[in-house]
């Protein structure tokens, strides 16, 4: 551990020279004292990979050097991280870009807590979200050592915390225009992606497996000499399989599961809203702000409009997958009485089959202040219950606040009591 504060501590520099760059986008600052992101040893950090650090200095875990993918396979087993929510991209967006084209795209594996990327010929790269920090980013060498370590890299924050992050350590999917060698053609312009976005802007420098149904995207296209009106065709719509592209055989799966992008979308921006609004109430409640009130009901509207996908994109017709993404994910529960659960998906006109993210059952939900919580819970209920009127909640059908209000009072633990009440 002295060794990754001391790669961490050096990189610091530079990440506080990028975060003096956003002025008021940052609030609170990494630095308050409420926080004390950069704080090595004051806090303990409870993110899966560190967890995983302490396992590997104990010897409870160790991990198994595959030639090719090097420690990708058991990195991915010891953290529980599903195959099949591969996810390939070929623009050079990342701090390996110059390894990362068409013909050798950087995979993406996530959870609800952890994402692992891996590009062939490179280092691991890793987000971890912490209950109380957020995002925490790691790296691993590829070198068949002893006992490899996890490496934290604040160097990450150059682009890992900015306004499309929320002002927070955090994710970002990003769209782009991307040439034929994996160049991001910026004149173009690009798109921030979350489950607001239409599918026609999505996913541009990724690959896309499976049936988009009747909806157009950027996936699989590049931009030719004909600029990119041209880009989106049939060809590039609806692809089974990436063998062809690039030798797959030299990968952990030939898929880059549409099914597993859709979650993927909707989940990083609620990983960043959940940070920030854990931020923002620990900093006013040690500040002893006077507005915290306000504070806690605007940060909770906009949070449980998200949870609630008020103003999700419609999807234009059946979409399935390739990699058996929705099926595993499906499956993970908890489910109800009925059989019911928030991760069912729906894949025809929206995402999930009961609008209500799963992401209310993750530690970063439950580690957010109480106040906070009770804003929350409060301002669901107001929708849910049917006592909000205004018209943009009219898509939430009776039925649907119905099934998701269900599922919740079986399912998720400390749910307040007027949650019992009756639906209307």
């Amino acid at each position: 551990m002295h060794q990754t504060r001391w790669i961490a501590a050096g990189l610091l520099m530079s990440a506080a020279a990028c975060l003096a760059e956003l002025g008021d986008t940052v609030s609170p600052s990494p630095d308050h004292p409420a926080i004390g992101y950069f704080n090595y040893l004051k806090h303990s950090l409870r993110d899966p990979v560190s967890e995983l650090n302490r396992k590997l200095q104990q010897g409870a875990v160790q991990l198994q050097f595959e030639n090719g993918t090097g420690y990708l396979r058991t990195v991915l087993e010891a953290l529980h991280v599903p195959i099949e929510s591969q996810m390939a991209v070929f623009s050079k967006t990342s701090l390996q870009f110059a390894r990362i084209e068409p013909t050798n795209p950087r995979t993406i594996f996530f959870t609800d807590a952890v994402a692992v990327a891996w590009v062939r010929g490179g280092f691991i790269e890793l987000a971890s979200h912490d209950p109380q920090m957020g995002v925490i980013f790691y790296s691993l060498e590829q070198d068949h050592v002893g006992r490899p370590e996890f490496l934290r890299r604040d160097d990450c924050l150059r682009c890992h915390i900015s306004e499309v992050s929320l002002g927070v350590p955090g994710m970002m999917v990003r769209s782009r225009y991307t040439t034929t060698d994996g160049m991001p053609k910026l004149i173009y312009g690009g798109y921030a992606t979350d489950h607001r976005s239409p599918l026609e802007e999505r996913w541009g420098g990724w690959y896309v497996t499976g049936d988009a149904g009747k909806a157009r995207h950027m996936g699989n296209a590049v931009v030719t000499d004909d600029g990119p009106e041209s880009m989106v065709t049939d060809r590039t719509l609806h692809v089974k399989s990436l063998a062809g592209k690039f030798d797959t055989a030299a990968y952990v799966s030939p898929h880059s599961d549409i099914a597993a992008l859709l979650v993927f979308d909707h989940q990083m921006y609620m990983t960043n809203l959940l940070t920030r609004v854990g931020w923002e109430t620990r900093a006013a409640l040690y500040d002893k702000r006077r507005d915290l009130a306000v504070r806690l009901r605007e940060n909770a509207t906009e949070l449980v409009d998200y949870l609630l996908f008020v103003d999700e994109a419609p999807l234009a017709g059946r979409i399935e997958g390739t990699s058996g993404f929705a099926e595993r994910f499906g499956g993970q529960g908890p489910r109800d009485s009925r059989g019911r659960s928030l991760r069912q998906l729906d894949l025809e006109t929206r995402l999930l089959r009961y609008p209500c993210s799963y992401m209310i059952y993750t530690e970063a939900f439950d580690s957010l202040p109480a106040e906070a919580r009770t804003a929350i819970y409060r301002r669901m209920w107001q929708i849910l219950s049917g006592a909000e009127k205004a018209g943009k909640y009219a898509r939430l059908t009776l039925a649907d606040r119905q099934a998701v209000v269900e599922i919740l009072r079986e399912t998720k633990k400390g749910l307040p009591e007027y949650f019992q009440a009756v639906t209307r």
